[in-house]
């Protein structure tokens, strides 16, 4: 496969990435199908940081949600591919792909808007790119909260980029303004969610299987007849945890051609926390080695509950013939829950449409995810100094230290059995958590917030307290020491952009004003000149 073209010209990728662009953007094992399929991927990026098209990289990833910020070291790769036969060609066939590159993972709307592009270009190659991306030129930035509307090739996609206020699990806002745009616009209900009910189809039974296995960062292969179900049950997969993040690596679809393809098939260490999805039946073989390993068919929606596969042992992997099944020797932590598997029953009976029942399986997961972190959230609030300890002329107290056998003391009176029926061996699914990736992204993410937090109570209480009577009694010494503290808090406090009312640091800018001018002369000019 050859990379034909690059649109905006100006985008620059290094040599490897362009290569692991072309292995990607094609189906790596032959699929006699004709006509067009869409699958996505997820590329390491290589030859150190390149400066973004967006300077506003940081105020995006504070207000999105945690699953939604732009990705600093990957690229996501939305394909759309077309194979038609073509008698002029030595296979018979002829083989294009599209494909939008970006650091953001709204599959939903990338792919629709390769719906409406890649038909188009197929006929009319670069003169329809170029004329696309002036349109693309001129959308607004994605803001958080905000709804967008986006003019492409005649029609007005639109959609709302979720914020991180959003309350969990809140249907998106209905949009409203609508009377004013003709023609009426497309309207995508989320601009990343995908249809959960149809990805899991095949797995439904083992829902809770598979959100602990992400829960805990294992890792695993999703091995698929094509990228397009790769690709979608890997995404499905990490997205299951929400609203905590998945912090470890994943590639909804691999080929054997990647880079890392040593790097995963080693046998001499225990293979990443990652998931993988492959198609090429050759991994089954380089991939024996790995714990859990998800085998599925091609997903067909029909009008009863699909085949589910069943739990197999490793040693069941069949280097050609490997039937559907979970290939593993994992256990679960928590017993299953079969009203959820009822529920959906009755949705397949009553012939709900689709995204009912994804609303209820996300539900669900939402509230599974939502009562094993619950009780973290509690306990790491309650390391937080209390407020009285924060002093104007201290520096702010430490937060407490993480200690795993007191939080695991509070869940006696505070489990997850206060808000979730499940029973199981919850405190040994806490202790593997705590040696997983996604605990430690999860912590440091608090501890950051946290941080913040402090720094700007701190900042609080000096706006607070009375900087002439503590001057009273100290050395010149003492009160350029401060000017200089209280500037370097200032400069922090606006490139953090910490969690402080602006008239704060309006005040203490004039604070710091005022204590210059009560210095001898020549002091003033150094610091002034400082």
């Amino acid at each position: 496969s050859v990379l034909q073209l690059v649109y905006p010209y100006d985008f620059r990728l290094t040599e490897k990435e362009k290569t692991s662009i072309c292995y990607l953007s094609f189906p790596d094992s032959y699929s006699g199908g004709l006509g067009d399929t869409q699958f996505s991927f997820r590329l390491r990026q290589s030859g150190g940081q390149r400066t973004t098209h967006y300077e506003d990289d940081g105020e995006y990833n504070r207000e999105a949600p945690l699953t939604l910020q732009r990705e600093s070291a990957h690229y996501f790769g939305y394909v759309y591919f077309r194979q038609v036969k073509d008698s002029s060609m030595k296979r018979g066939y002829f083989q294009k792909s599209l494909v939008l590159v970006s650091r953001l993972p709204y599959v939903n709307l990338f792919q629709s808007l390769l719906q409406l592009i890649a038909p188009e270009y197929f006929d009319k190659l670069e003169p329809c790119l170029e004329a696309v991306c002036n349109e693309i030129d001129q959308w607004p930035p994605p803001v958080p909260g905000h709804t967008l509307n986006l003019p492409v090739m005649g029609v007005v996609i639109q959609v709302r980029i979720p914020s991180r206020v959003d309350k969990p699990g809140s249907s998106p806002v209905k949009q409203c303004n609508q009377e004013n745009l003709l023609p009426a616009p497309m309207v995508l209900p989320s601009i990343h969610e995908l249809d959960l009910f149809r990805c899991f189809q095949p797995v439904l039974i083992h829902i809770q299987m598979l959100w602990e296995l992400m829960l805990l960062g294992e890792p695993m292969v999703v091995m698929a007849p094509s990228p397009t179900v790769s690709s979608e049950m890997v995404l499905a997969l990490t997205s299951c945890l929400a609203p905590l993040r998945y912090c470890c690596d994943y590639r909804p679809y691999f080929t054997i051609h990647d880079s890392e393809f040593k790097e995963y098939t080693t046998r001499t260490q225990a293979p990443p926390n990652i998931v993988v999805g492959v198609t090429n039946p050759f991994f089954i073989k380089t991939l024996q080695h790995w714990p859990h390993i998800l085998r599925v068919g091609e997903l067909k929606m029909s009008g009863d509950l699909p085949k589910q596969v069943k739990v197999k042992k490793l040693a069941k992997l069949k280097t050609l013939d490997t039937k559907p099944g979970i290939y593993t020797a994992y256990k679960t932590f928590l017993h299953k829950d079969k009203t959820l598997i009822k529920r959906l029953l009755k949705g397949i009976q009553r012939k709900r449409p689709s995204e009912v029942q994804s609303a209820l399986l996300r539900r669900h997961l939402l509230e599974l995810t939502q009562s094993f972190i619950i009780p973290l959230e509690h306990y790491i609030a309650s390391l937080m100094p209390l407020q009285r300890a924060i002093t104007p002329w201290k520096n702010p107290p430490q937060i407490r230290p993480f200690r795993q056998e007191d939080f695991m003391k509070t869940l006696e009176h505070a489990g997850p059995q206060l808000t979730c029926v499940l029973k199981g061996d919850w405190l040994g699914l806490y202790r593997r958590f705590f040696r997983s990736p996604n605990f430690e992204g999860w912590y440091r993410q608090r501890h950051k917030e946290m941080t913040q937090k402090l720094e700007a109570l701190h900042l609080e209480a000096i706006c607070e307290a009375n900087i002439v009577a503590w001057m009273k009694d100290k050395s010149e010494v003492e009160i350029v020491d401060l000017v200089l503290k209280l500037r370097e808090k200032l400069v922090r406090a606006r490139c953090q952009h910490l969690p402080v009312k602006e008239e704060t640091l309006q005040r203490i800018g004039l604070y710091i004003e005022t204590i210059i001018g009560s210095l001898p002369e020549d002091l003033q000019a150094v610091l002034h000149h400082h």
